[in-house]
């Protein structure tokens, strides 16, 4: 990244508690804005429940302004039921974050074990640990804020060297740097 400063918005989406953290990036230097999470209850219905999930991650979004946003990229799981309600909180956070008008970037739980922790199974702990660590907090953020400033975080790392690929790939005359972002997210899968 180049020395002027952006403002990270990680999201770490569930339907009954989104993790959401805000911080600022100047060169490699991080910053640490804000962090908490977003609440539903269960009786409501679900339509109730992500209207909750938009209007808060929209709410987050108004306080902060960030200029780019990060979410977690969901993946299924044993229970088909619980993944579509997992996925429609997704997608409500994303729809809200759109809606924001904001870049929104998307990154699995590996990558960020990955970039946050050093390697993929890095437990709930040790992400909250190091992300603790990489902002120096006073104390260990709750969960779901850690997963959702680890996801800021990742960005921040990774984003930099996305945003260098694709300048090279524009520089080289080339049309299609989202090829270029694919190929390089799909290879820090491995």
């Amino acid at each position: 990244m180049s020395s002027q400063s952006i403002r990270i918005l990680g999201i770490d989406p569930g339907l009954q508690v989104t993790g959401f953290g805000v911080i600022d990036v100047q060169g490699t230097q991080l910053g640490y804005v804000a962090s908490g999470t977003v609440r539903t209850e269960a009786g409501r219905s679900l339509p109730e429940r992500l209207k909750v999930l938009f209007d808060g991650v929209c709410a987050v979004g108004e306080r902060y302004q960030p200029q780019v946003a990060v979410v977690e990229i969901v993946f299924v799981n044993t229970d088909p039921q619980a993944t579509l309600k997992l996925g429609q909180a997704r997608g409500a956070c994303v729809t809200a974050l759109v809606h924001k008008e904001l870049t929104v970037h998307e990154y699995t739980a590996l990558q960020l074990k990955k970039a946050v922790a050093g390697h993929g199974r890095a437990g709930k702990a040790e992400v909250q640990q190091m992300v603790m660590r990489l902002l120096k907090l006073p104390g260990l953020p709750g969960p779901d804020a850690a997963d959702a400033l680890g996801l800021a975080i990742t960005h921040a790392q990774v984003g930099a060297s996305l945003d260098r690929l694709q300048r090279a790939r524009v520089a080289a005359g080339a049309s299609d740097a989202q090829s270029v972002q694919r190929r390089y997210r799909d290879s820090r899968l491995r």
